[in-house]
């Protein structure tokens, strides 16, 4: 009987051991756009963005995670740093709301089963799906939203994050997300058949992007392994 006991104690162990540890927590910062419209700065937050993350560390050197995050692209000619673009003088606003999943990669292991202060950068990829607007350019030279729409982007992130306690882990991260539409500013009206009635302007052949920096807290939760103190 003894035998069967230590055989049943060895196997929990083995699997509380390959048991992993969840991250749930709120992402918050600012997103700016890069396109057709206004400045051409990579890294320039003019809007406010936030949403919740969730982590599933499946080793201690990556993980699957999840995003779900909300912002308002915005961007103005008068801010560029061209002339033509300033005297031009569009502006847009676009509203977006992401899904992300993918894969996260930490430089160094990861292990959120010890008790030791960890810190390690990371990089972050996988797929993102938008909802956000179709625009077009008015006769009164004014970009106005036309429909909502789904399409999908690729994040390029790369963050440094650290633990503040067994149980909370602070990050920081900036992203870029490459979009699969060039008409989050109104310049390609021939997404949605809109090219005969309403004029394109900028390059037709870059797509636009978006930039996220963010801070990220997340509370870790899940089964430990045996030989963990907490």
């Amino acid at each position: 009987m003894k035998y069967l006991i230590a055989a049943i104690t060895i196997f929990m162990c083995v699997k509380d051991v390959r048991s992993q540890t969840y991250e749930l927590g709120a992402y918050f910062g600012g997103a700016n756009y890069i396109g057709d419209v206004g400045p051409t700065n990579f890294i320039a937050p003019k809007s406010l963005v936030g949403g919740g993350i969730f982590k599933w560390n499946r080793s201690k050197r990556h993980s699957f995670r999840f995003t779900l995050l909300h912002t308002t692209l915005e961007a103005e000619d008068r801010d560029a740093n061209e002339n033509r673009r300033r005297n031009r003088g569009y502006a847009f606003k676009s509203q977006v709301t992401e899904a992300s999943l993918g894969i996260e990669y930490t430089f160094w292991e990861w292990d959120l089963h010890t008790l030791r202060p960890q810190f390690t950068p990371y990089l972050y990829t996988g797929l993102t799906g938008l909802l956000t607007e179709d625009q077009y350019l008015s006769e009164s030279n004014r970009i106005t939203p036309f429909d909502n729409k789904i399409t999908a982007a690729i994040p390029m992130v790369i963050g440094i994050k650290g633990t503040l306690s067994p149980y909370w882990v602070i990050g920081l991260e900036v992203g870029a997300r490459y979009t699969f539409t060039d008409n989050l500013d109104g310049s390609n009206p021939e997404e949605f058949d809109g090219g005969d009635t309403y004029p394109s302007f900028g390059n037709p052949n870059t797509n636009d992007w978006y930039m996220f920096v963010g801070v990220t807290l997340t509370y870790t939760f899940g089964r430990k392994p045996c030989y963990s103190a907490f």
